[in-house]
């Protein structure tokens, strides 16, 4: 490993799955991290972000697919890989005639064919790669990447029964600070106001240019609107508002943004990952009317909310009940980082009277752990615990396996069993 790398969870992802299929295609926001990884993980590299790679690859890619996927040693990396996917029929076709894993890696940070082939092969005549091609989503660096947790409580040994009672030195200032920072790469190991800049860089980029980008859902370059999109978003995050109420929220703020536009603006944001939202838990009750189905509304890292919505470290501290949101969407980043690790997944919860979880972790076997998140005030930890231990029951009661594990998150210092026999435990103590 080079000194200056810092070591990712997926890096091991990356290295099974590449002995499994013919390849990998990452993606995910920009900044994130993904070239960086594939860089380690390839014997041969196209970097079409480069213009010296761009204009010997691109014209090769049209004329002649198969010599381009012949270029190196495997597994080969084309970075970039959306500039060229039309080629993607030959690019199946190439894994098929190998018959070997590990073939290719493909990374990109927005799901757009923006340059159109010579030849008839087109987005509609792709077929699936299914079984050949696998897609991978590689997120911002989790506080274990970044060395912010100590990784002490495994959520791996939880769902085993196996609990520890730590001490950690994060306070509440802490978190402030590592939300509005957020987990983009080149803002680890940074003096404070350098680490805090690469947020609001993103951000920046992300609203006068990224949002336009992509050719074939155009949106009018208005940049005060895009500002107005994400606050407005951003104003929503851990909630699971309606598209209407989020436009109604623009229409408040005086931007009479029409449905058409605003699923244009959905769209980006989704193609460029920027928004990542938690998906409702189907437990598979009695009745599909049972539970509310809605999204839960987040952005990929918690520091485009607090840019967008124009908090700091410090400011947030005086805004208890926002402070709260940010960090259910930093623990939510976290779970889902390492869920993806451990082959789980992470949902929400909520029923049709209300009674919800912030979050299940669903294992491959199908045990699963109810998550609620709070900050810190134990009456409020205390209410949650009874929450999930009666959600825990009645889920029990309809025919569901035992939780593996109840867990409260929170800001605190210290981990502890409650007397529900809950895990209440502090993010900064977290890990795989």
């Amino acid at each position: 490993m080079e000194i200056n790398y810092i070591e990712r969870l997926f890096d091991k992802e990356l290295e099974f799955y590449l002995k499994c299929v013919g390849a990998i295609q990452i993606v995910g926001p920009k900044w994130c991290g993904k070239s960086t990884t594939a860089k380690r993980h390839a014997n041969s590299i196209i970097d079409l972000m480069k213009d010296s790679d761009r204009k010997q690859f691109i014209p090769l890619a049209m004329e002649s697919p198969e010599t381009l996927l012949d270029y190196g040693k495997k597994p080969l990396l084309i970075d970039e890989w959306q500039v060229i996917t039309f080629i993607f029929n030959s690019l199946k076709a190439k894994i098929d005639e190998n018959g070997t894993f590990g073939q290719y890696i493909l990374t990109g940070s927005v799901t757009d064919a923006t340059i159109k082939s010579k030849s008839n092969i087109n987005q509609q005549e792709k077929h699936t790669g299914t079984g050949r091609i696998l897609k991978r989503m590689m997120r911002t660096m989790s506080l274990l990447e970044s060395k912010d947790s100590t990784g002490e409580i495994s959520l791996n040994e939880l769902k085993k029964g196996k609990f520890k009672n730590v001490i950690i030195d994060k306070t509440i200032n802490d978190y402030a600070y590592l939300i509005c920072r957020g987990g983009w790469p080149l803002s680890v190991d940074k003096e404070e106001s350098i680490a805090l800049q690469q947020a609001k860089t993103f951000y920046n980029g992300l609203i006068n240019e990224d949002i336009f980008s992509i050719n074939d859902v155009k949106i009018k370059k208005d940049i005060q609107r895009a500002q107005k999109f994400i606050r407005a978003y951003a104003r929503n995050v851990a909630s699971q508002a309606s598209n209407e109420s989020i436009r109604k929220d623009l229409v408040d703020n005086g931007d009479e943004m029409n449905i058409e536009t605003f699923n244009k603006y959905m769209l980006v944001l989704k193609r460029l990952f920027v928004i990542d939202e938690l998906e409702a838990w189907n437990t598979n009750l009695r009745s599909k009317t049972a539970i509310r189905s809605k999204n839960t509304r987040y952005f990929v890292d918690p520091s485009i909310a607090a840019v967008a919505l124009g908090f700091t470290k410090d400011n947030l501290l005086f805004d208890i009940k926002t402070f709260g949101l940010l960090f259910e969407s930093l623990t939510i980043r976290d779970l889902k980082i390492y869920a993806e690790y451990l082959g789980a997944n992470i949902y929400h919860y909520r029923d049709k009277l209300d009674r919800e979880a912030d979050a299940v972790i669903v294992f491959e076997d199908g045990s699963w752990g109810l998550i609620e998140i709070k900050l810190s005030n134990e009456d409020e930890i205390k209410k949650s615990s009874n929450k999930i231990v009666a959600l825990a029951k009645d889920i029990k009661n309809k025919n569901k396996p035992n939780p593996s594990f109840l867990m409260i998150i929170t800001a605190n210092r210290t981990s502890y069993i409650d007397e529900n026999g809950v895990y209440v435990v502090p993010l900064g103590a977290l890990g795989v």
